[in-house]
């Protein structure tokens, strides 16, 4: 049977899931209004006449949002810790598939095990091994965002962990082509053009021609 202390965490971890899922909701309305930004600039690239430089930008709606999730589990061996971690990792991995994320959108970034020590006496005590595995996940369907990252953090349970969100165009070449547009429309609007120095032969240099040397 469960201990009230167990009941309480289980229920303030529950709230947290919820708080987690809720942001990524408002983070994907705010990403949708914003949009993202994909800036070039443009010139003429030659060595002499008139140069001029110009700045283009465009504004993209965010087609993905990357999250990087996982689990972090404590056990007294290294065994055992690696067991839980990999049963815990596979049950968010299947609640992600569950909820319409793509295999090929599901990639391994971080695999740890390391001993964790309790520092406060005076000599170490070996509390167990720590292993964290986590994945990056691009989620395409962004209205159900919020729904996908609570059924994972769900699955993962006490042991869940989210470290990053980020909205991204999957495809900016469209933008970047009409970024370089703009910048050299810009460039030719330009109404103060530097000009560059151009060299001139000896005989024009003054304005006045010069008169060939004298024979002896």
């Amino acid at each position: 049977m469960e201990t009230d202390s167990q009941t309480e965490e289980q229920t303030n971890m529950r709230k947290l899931l919820v708080l987690v899922a809720a942001g990524a909701i408002l983070l994907a309305a705010c990403g949708s209004g914003e949009g993202t930004l994909v800036s070039a600039g443009a010139g003429d690239g030659t060595t002499s006449g008139i140069n001029v430089t110009g700045q283009g930008k465009v504004t993209g709606q965010p087609d993905v949002l990357k999250v990087i999730l996982g689990v972090s589990v404590l056990r007294p061996t290294v065994d055992q810790a690696t067991a839980d971690a990999a049963s815990l990792a596979t049950a968010v991995i299947d609640a992600l598939k569950a909820n319409g994320v793509a295999e090929a959108d599901i990639q391994t970034t971080n695999y740890s095990i390391n001993p964790e020590y309790d520092w406060s006496g005076e000599t170490q005590r070996l509390l167990g091994y720590r292993v964290n595995n986590e994945v990056q996940v691009k989620i395409r369907d962004l209205e159900q965002a919020g729904e996908i990252i609570d059924a994972a953090t769900a699955a993962g349970g006490d042991a869940t962990v989210v470290n990053s969100l980020s909205f991204s165009i999957e495809d900016n070449a469209e933008l970047l082509q009409l970024a370089r547009t703009a910048a050299w429309n810009w460039a030719r609007r330009s109404r103060s053009p530097r000009r560059s120095t151009t060299t001139r032969s000896p005989s024009t240099t003054s304005g006045m021609p010069m008169s060939p040397p004298a024979r002896r």
